[in-house]
């Protein structure tokens, strides 16, 4: 039985990773649990799967009346934990994560901020204590299952990219974009934060970076290309030209599913809880070169991961920001990149090698984008 503690849990990844844990009765415990302001689905949450530990933002009076509140860098330390799902959102997850990683657990990694902000640091640590990370966000997931039991070069990492809500929108009606067009996700269905990074494909430049940490691919290698139908999740091309690809409906519990086993595939009880790909109907499979204009912020975000240092970590707060002030009307869909350009250009970077460094960046960031966004607004 694997021991698990779930952060974010009732946001979309952390529901699903309960869907999971429920179709598998005898194969998790769940030990721990940590949630935003949702605290009607959290005491439900709470009630069916009775952890040890729980966290919430602004818990209010008798959540847990049986259960112990702890914060989630320490939840995630315990050591009767085996694997933390790693699901909440922005840099909030990083010192879970880092923590996670000093005491030797398997971290299922699906939010991405903690990687792009501290990438070489993450690794270092799952390098010295022997914890683990595993990818489920679904692009690097697929790279992962595509490189399983491979042993030659890899030539070119491919990652696809649905383009959004707004691929073919002439480049002059972007500024009049509201919040609710920006997060109408054509295939898949995701949390705010994350569908408006995928209309502007940071999130496909986060997923670019997450993958030159995790697989250690050089960054002149690893591709993005426009996949309207969102089938094909990534591809691997190898040294001898063959290219493997993991295909499948957009869901993300499958990804979930394959971290939580790994490195066995299970067939899962319920036939229903994870989509199939249909071949009994018409299938099409369209890939399209990426059209930088159309997304400034894809470029942008790829500069500041290579520039390194704290870079990337200014990047993503700034990012957070603009995001949350776009969903919020106070400034325009176009104006996200902006916002951000402007802070990453703003930077006075340090070296960006300890935790603290890293965290002071992340601050500093925010405080600047916040600032960006009251000029603008």
């Amino acid at each position: 039985m694997k021991r698990i503690v779930v952060l974010g849990s009732t946001g979309s990844i952390g529901c699903q990773t309960l869907d999971i844990v429920r179709a598998f009765p005898g194969e998790f415990q769940v030990v721990g649990l940590a949630a935003g302001s949702n605290h009607h689905l959290f005491r439900q949450q709470i009630d069916e799967f009775k952890p040890s530990y729980v966290y919430c933002i602004d818990p209010p009076d008798s959540l847990a009346p049986r259960s112990i509140y702890l914060p989630m860098e320490d939840m995630v330390s315990l050591p009767e934990v085996d694997v933390v799902m790693a699901a909440t959102s922005g840099a909030a997850g990083l010192v879970p994560t880092v923590n996670a990683l000093k005491n030797g657990k398997a971290v299922a990694l699906s939010n991405k901020e903690p990687i792009v902000i501290a990438g070489a640091l993450l690794k270092e640590y799952e390098d010295r204590y022997g914890g683990a990370i595993l990818p489920v966000d679904s692009e690097p997931s697929a790279i992962w299952q595509c490189l399983q039991g491979e042993k030659g070069h890899v030539r070119r990492l491919i990652i696809t990219a649905s383009g959004g809500p707004f691929r073919t929108m002439p480049l002059e009606d972007l500024s009049e974009v509201t919040p609710q067009e920006a997060l109408q996700h054509p295939t898949w269905q995701m949390g705010p934060k994350i569908t408006i990074d995928s209309a502007t494909l940071m999130n496909k430049a986060f997923e670019v970076i997450e993958s030159h940490w995790l697989f250690g691919v050089p960054w002149g290698r690893i591709e993005v290309v426009i996949h309207p139908q969102s089938t094909v999740h990534s591809m691997v091309e190898f040294a001898d030209g063959s290219v493997k690809a993991q295909l499948g409906p957009p869901s993300m519990r499958l990804p979930i599913q394959y971290a939580l086993f790994h490195p066995e595939r299970r067939r899962n009880p319920d036939d229903t809880l994870i989509p199939r790909l249909d071949t009994r109907v018409p299938q099409s499979l369209d890939f399209r070169p990426l059209e930088s204009e159309r997304y400034p912020c894809f470029r942008l975000a790829l500069d500041a991961a290579q520039r390194g240092h704290t870079y990337p970590a200014v990047l993503s707060a700034a990012d957070e920001v603009a995001v949350n002030a776009f969903l919020n009307g106070k400034i325009r869909f176009t104006d996200i990149h902006q916002v951000v350009e402007t802070v990453v250009n703003n930077h006075r970077h340090s070296e960006g090698e300890t935790l603290e460094q890293l965290l002071a960046a992340d601050a500093w960031g925010t405080e600047e984008a916040q600032r960006v966004v009251a000029e603008l607004a």
